[in-house]
């Protein structure tokens, strides 16, 4: 990777930190509150404000190794109509947002590679264009590897709340009793590299899906260019 493209990585991380994980995090809230809870409005998490969604831990992560998270938004399950159910889906709406963000970065990579090889093919070089197709392609992958990480079923992740909605009433109160041992042990799998590839894995297979799922944006800028 040549140092422009290690700039708008960067640049692109701390993007995310102050645009996708409170996008994430406000997903969660405004579904619980569309479903009767107002427990994230009342903390004043129903916020795109990085300062009220950003932890310390996750940050790190995210620096570190690509993966991360916020801080969760409360949830108070008691206020729903149909608890389980009604956690899940605002446990689903985090990682949800991710991919929805995911799919326009895709789009915009897209679109903005069919102007660059165009322009590139004519002899000119457009170093605008180079800047957006990196960013584009870097906030698509990030995107991507937080909602592929935060569907994980561990504790604090997304995947842990949608799991337990399933799980039989002993096997959700054995995990409540080891939560606080399930951080620290995710912090050193992703530190020795042991989660790397099954999240690269399963990163790779939805970057594909999204690829497919876009195939409409070649098609109309093969139209468009020629």
């Amino acid at each position: 990777m040549d140092q422009m493209a290690q700039v708008i990585t960067y640049l692109t991380r701390a993007i995310v930190l102050l645009l996708c994980l409170p996008v994430h995090e406000f997903a969660h809230g405004f579904v619980a509150y569309k479903l009767g809870d107002p427990t994230a409005k009342n903390a004043g998490r129903l916020t795109l404000n990085p300062v009220r969604h950003l932890d310390v831990f996750g940050t790190l992560l995210l620096i570190l190794t690509g993966y991360g998270f916020a801080k969760p938004v409360p949830v108070n399950s008691y206020y729903f109509k149909k608890p389980k159910r009604d956690l899940a889906l605002v446990s689903l709406a985090g990682p949800l947002s991710n991919l929805i963000m995911a799919f326009l970065s895709v789009i915009f990579f897209k679109i903005t590679s069919y102007f660059y090889i165009s322009q590139a093919v004519a002899g000119a070089q457009n170093q605008f264009l180079y800047v957006l197709l990196l960013f584009f392609q870097t906030a698509a992958w990030i995107n991507v590897a937080l909602a592929v990480f935060n569907i994980l079923p561990i504790p604090p992740l997304d995947g842990s709340k949608i799991l337990n909605t399933i799980l039989p009433e002993k096997a959700y109160y054995w995990v409540l009793r080891y939560e606080r041992y399930f951080m620290p042990a995710l912090f050193i799998l992703l530190f020795i590299g042991v989660l790397s590839k099954p999240l690269s894995w399963l990163s790779s297979g939805v970057m594909s899906g999204l690829d497919v799922l876009t195939k409409f944006v070649d098609l109309f800028m093969r139209m468009i260019l020629g």
